[in-house]
């Protein structure tokens, strides 16, 4: 690489003068050489103080310039008080550290040049040809006149005028940004008075000062008092050092603008509110707005886990949509994949019938109701199997006994875990035939509660409210719905009567609970049931697969543009190393199916992923339920004698209770008990459900079988 001349001589001349300055004061300390040298030094001195008062730019090139007389001077001086050559050559050392200096700082080859915009280098000056002397000398161009521009506008305006005034403008003014030597903004006026800038591109103004087309920004200006605006002004600014800054070490504003808020980002049009770090549940909270004009925020969840560095199956990232605000909870591990014990505080109802069943994916206790402003409440809990439907249907039935109600449970097959909640219900047993004795036993309450006065003689619907009600709520579980709702003896009954007291139980402080695989229509379920249970409580869906995701929610009346995304199969973050483990021939480690008890609980429009209580029913379940468990009342009990209704229902059918006994040559004695006749309680048998198609067949079929 080749040096200029001047740095060349001047470096020459610090090497040369450096012996001097520092044999002169010890060979000869009444040398002229001693006094020229520090008359320069006072001369670099005053150098220095004319700089420093002076107002114009370059006061630190100035002092800087003034440098070496100054410190030549100095060393003169420390060379002439000292003994000899003072000690460890002091004075040599001084001098040829003075040398140094020159060599690298080069005070008057470098830093005397005129000072220029450090965005690029501009083009050499175009030679202007000297005019013919017979023609008159041209007058300077009119672009800008002397209008008393600074220096750095002059600068700008010549590298500007040297890249062909881009879009037909000119520079009316140039403003550098403090701490960015390559950042500035411009005002930028049409070059025609009256014409509007059409012609100006970012790439245009990229390319006059060789940055990114990204590192330019056009602005229209407004008018301002004293100066004109509109279409034929423009505010250009040129930030190459911004912008890698921003990409480096940008702010949590220019981070979210950049990466979540930005056109065609995960959450467009989203503008950063402030960043909430909860060291305690160890979760971040970022909080955001769109403005009111774009309405409610859209997310791209997939998007924002990605941005966000994280995958949306990890189960870490949710989000919060309330009015035009955005809410993002960033979870350092699933809460999903935790474990939040069952209390007796959690499981109690308060005072408006809610209790805690889990908790939700952003932190929040999600709450679910023993009963409504209509009534008691149903319940409808969704999971296949092993997807902690069980455990669901514990933590209602202990809310329901903490609130004091009468627990009915029947199950459709055996089961450990339903055998232990029983213990704590006032009936238990298993079996469809179980199952339409509870049934019909719920049918004929609510004829009898519909006719008990309460205190003051008069009869109303129940209200937890209303004192002096005679009875108790009841709740009545029954779990594996469909499976006994397809048995061919009693299964057409058994969905006549849910379906029946779906529809006024509620009136009664009655309520269904259905535990099952599915709500689907085609699967066995009535229109009008599922319609009751859903408007009647807070559906649980725990562990859909996820093809059935999309028809589940639907049928709950879910609007597609509110269905959630699939739960992943897992919630714990996969194992690094699988390259490793591939190379070596390794097995990967298994996943952990950690999902039960997680799902959605679905309260308003859109469902909310849910992490259900855990009831630990090998430890007992003791804590978790009153000491006493709540029964009906002695008339209630009468009423049922009366009808033939309140016995042991897991003993076999009775003569007569399933209609009129068949005849020898109609089966064994191991036959169901079912024909003509009235069952007892006064209701008619159903036909068997493979017999009919509709009600409306079963219930001719049974006019034919009755004789009525």
């Amino acid at each position: 690489m080749s040096v200029p001349r001047s740095v060349a001589l001047e470096r020459t001349l610090y090497t040369l003068a450096a012996p001097v300055l520092a044999a002169a004061p010890n060979l000869c300390p009444d040398s002229s050489v001693n006094t020229v040298v520090q008359l320069a030094g006072a001369a670099g001195i005053g150098g220095w103080v004319l700089a420093a008062k002076s107002d114009e730019v370059g006061t630190s090139r100035k002092i800087l310039r003034w440098s070496p007389l100054v410190l030549a001077a100095a060393v003169d001086v420390a060379a002439k008080n000292t003994s000899g050559w003072g000690p460890w050559c002091l004075d040599a050392l001084l001098a040829a550290g003075w040398a140094a200096a020159g060599l690298l700082v080069m005070p008057f080859s470098r830093h005397t040049r005129h000072h220029r915009p450090a965005l690029a280098t501009p083009a050499p000056t175009p030679q202007l040809q000297p005019a013919p002397q017979t023609e008159p000398v041209p007058e300077p161009s009119p672009v800008h006149p002397d209008d008393g521009a600074d220096p750095f506008t002059c600068q700008v305006r010549w590298l500007w005028e040297n890249r062909g005034m881009p879009g037909r403008t000119i520079v009316v003014k140039a403003t550098p940004h403090p701490g960015m030597p390559n950042d500035l903004s411009m005002l930028l006026r049409a070059a025609e008075a009256g014409r509007p800038i059409t012609g100006l591109k970012d790439e245009d103004i990229a390319a006059a000062f060789g940055v990114d087309e990204t590192d330019v920004r056009i602005e229209a200006v407004a008018r301002q008092y004293g100066r004109e605006g509109g279409p034929a002004w423009k505010e250009v600014h040129v930030t190459p050092d911004l912008a890698e800054r921003r990409r480096k070490t940008p702010t949590a504003h220019e981070w979210w603008a950049d990466r979540i808020g930005a056109a065609g980002g995960p959450v467009p049009g989203a503008e950063f509110v402030k960043e909430v770090r909860d060291k305690q549940r160890k979760v971040t909270h970022y909080i955001a707005k769109v403005p009111d004009e774009m309405g409610e925020p859209r997310v791209t969840l997939h998007a924002l886990a990605a941005a966000l560095k994280t995958k949306y199956d990890e189960g870490r990232l949710f989000v919060t949509i309330d009015g035009s605000q955005v809410l993002v909870s960033l979870w350092d591990s699933s809460p999903l994949a935790q474990v939040f014990p069952a209390t007796r505080e959690l499981l109690t109802p308060d005072k408006e019938g809610r209790w805690v069943t889990g908790y939700l994916g952003n932190g929040q206790p999600a709450r679910n109701r023993v009963y409504t402003d209509r009534g008691a409440a149903h319940g409808l809990f969704v999971a296949p199997s092993g997807g902690g439907k069980t455990q669901l249907m514990g933590l209602h039935v202990a809310a329901d006994a903490l609130f004091g109600a009468v627990v009915w449970l029947a199950a459709e097959a055996p089961d450990e875990k339903a055998a232990t909640l029983g213990r704590y219900t006032d009936r238990y047993g298993v079996g469809a035939l179980y199952m339409i004795r509870l049934l019909r036993a719920l049918d004929a309450l609510m004829e009898i509660r519909g006719e008990m006065p309460w205190e003051d003689g008069r009869v109303y619907d129940w209200d937890p409210g209303l004192p002096g009600c005679p009875y108790r709520m009841l709740s009545a579980y029954l779990d594996e719905f469909l499976s006994a709702a397809r048995n061919g003896d009693y299964g057409a009954e058994i969905m006549d009567l849910a379906e029946r007291v779906s529809v006024k139980g509620r009136k009664y402080g009655i309520g269904i609970k259905v535990a099952g695989q599915s709500i689907y229509v085609q699967d066995g379920f009535t229109q009008l049931l599922c319609e009751n249970l859903r408007e009647n409580c807070i559906p649980v869906v725990l562990k859909v697969a996820p093809k059935k995701v999309t028809a589940m929610f639907t049928t709950l009346g879910i609007s597609g543009e509110n269905i959630p995304d699939p739960l992943p199969r897992s919630f714990s973050p996969a194992e690094e190393g699988r390259i490793e483990r591939v190379m070596c021939g390794e097995p990967e480690p298994p996943a952990d199916s950690n999902t039960g008890g997680a799902g959605w609980i679905v309260e308003a429009k859109q469902p909310e992923v849910l992490r259900a209580l855990y009831m630990d029913f090998k430890a007992g379940l003791d804590d978790y339920f009153p000491d006493t468990i709540a029964t009906l009342t002695d008339h209630e009990i009468r009423e049922l004698e009366a009808r033939e209704l309140w016995f042991d229902w897991t003993e076999p059918p009775r003569p007569g209770e399933f209609g009129l006994e068949p005849s020898d040559d109609e089966g064994g004695d191991d036959a169901p008990k079912r024909g003509g006749g009235k069952r007892r309680g006064g209701g008619q048998s159903v036909a068997r459900r493979d017999a009919v198609t509709s009600t409306r067949e079963a219930l001719e079929a049974i006019r034919n079988l009755s004789g009525v």
